[in-house]
């Protein structure tokens, strides 16, 4: 089993930025594909992003595209989420998620293992 550990949240003005990290125990972190999804209370879990096991492959929900960016970094069995030009509207909690498998999943189910998340508000 995978552990996840998010953090990087916080509050910042709208415009601001914000850098998620997502920490992976164990030594597979480069076998799994990893998502990014944010959550608030009494809505779905929204598919933010996602990254091959290579880190080749990206892809990013329509909302954030072109301000939020994906990356990782197997050394450190890390995946980032850089979010640029924050609104209001992107106020959740941010989870990561992991999959055995590629990274062409937008659906919280086609995920293995989740973190706990981490708290981002975007102020106006």
């Amino acid at each position: 089993q995978v552990q996840l550990v998010e953090s990087g949240g916080g509050l910042v003005q709208a415009g601001g930025s914000l850098r998620l990290s997502c920490a992976a125990s164990g030594r597979t972190f480069s076998s799994y594909a990893m998502g990014w999804f944010r959550q608030v209370p009494g809505k779905e879990r929204e598919f933010v992003s996602a990254i091959s096991w290579s880190g080749g492959n990206t892809y990013y929900a329509d909302s954030v595209k072109g301000r939020f960016t994906i990356s990782r970094d197997n050394a450190k069995n890390t995946v980032y989420l850089q979010m640029n030009s924050l609104k209001p509207e992107d106020t959740a909690v941010y989870y990561c998620a992991a999959r055995r498998a590629g990274a062409r999943a937008t659906m919280a189910d086609q995920y293995d293992y989740w973190g706990q998340g981490t708290q981002v508000t975007v102020s106006s």
